[in-house]
């Protein structure tokens, strides 16, 4: 006979195997039209998921936090499906990956200008 994990063991494999992934929350036609939103718990967590007025689906997570101001979460929308990732890990590395290609989108597009201006007109 097996013994039940603590809650600080249980607590650690919920935040490395279940927040870790992509979670399925709901069908897009759950929140068909711009303002509407739903709330569910995900890993203990709230979890409000809402449709903005540019129709995006987005994911917002309900802390207790200075303000009130709810922590954006990673959203994707995939054959009419909502996922959702609550991994703060995840986050970071998407975001310094995604900081890094628009810097070099940008110079890429800076090199072109100039390369442009530089070039001789006919008359």
């Amino acid at each position: 006979m097996s013994t039940p994990p603590d809650d600080r063991t249980f607590r650690r494999e919920m935040a490395t195997a279940y927040r870790s992934g992509w979670h399925f929350i709901d069908l897009v036609t759950a929140i068909p039209h711009p303002g509407d939103s739903l709330m569910v718990t995900l890993v203990g967590e709230p979890v409000v998921i809402v449709r903005d007025d540019d129709e995006d689906i987005r994911a917002y997570r309900c802390l207790r936090r200075p303000r009130g101001a709810p922590q954006p979460v990673r959203c994707a929308v995939r054959y009419g499906m909502v996922f959702v990732n609550l991994d703060q890990r995840d986050h970071q590395v998407i975001d310094k990956r995604k900081r890094e290609a628009d810097r070099q989108a940008v110079e890429r597009q800076t090199a072109s200008a100039d390369s442009l201006a530089a070039t001789p007109r006919s008359a």
